[in-house]
């Protein structure tokens, strides 16, 4: 949990821990695979999966709010060549005001 945390803030002042948790809850054993452990912002179907999966499903964002998010989240980490999941999807609840539903 702490390296999730320790990655989450290279990009943010304050790290929610109870979030972190159910990010990595909701993640599963996805995380445990480099591969799926990772957003490839550079791939469209990616970026629609996490659209409508996590976005919508655990967000409850809608479609155009969600784009908007990942565009500025996809900025935000356009540094970091491995983009964790864990930190983009709470980047992205931090981007769109979203992280009451990671409590």
């Amino acid at each position: 949990m702490s390296d999730y945390a320790a990655d989450i803030a290279k990009y943010t002042a304050q790290v929610d821990a109870k979030a972190v948790e159910t990010i990595v809850k909701y993640c599963g054993i996805a995380l445990r695979n480099r591969d799926s452990s990772l957003v490839a912002s550079s791939d469209p179907e990616e970026l629609a999966r996490v659209r409508d999966g996590f976005a919508a499903k655990k967000l409850g964002l809608t479609a155009e709010a969600a784009d908007a998010g990942i565009r500025k989240v996809v900025d935000r980490m356009k540094g970091s060549n491995s983009k964790g999941r864990v930190t983009f999807y709470y980047l992205l609840a931090e981007e769109t005001g979203t992280m009451a539903r990671l409590a």
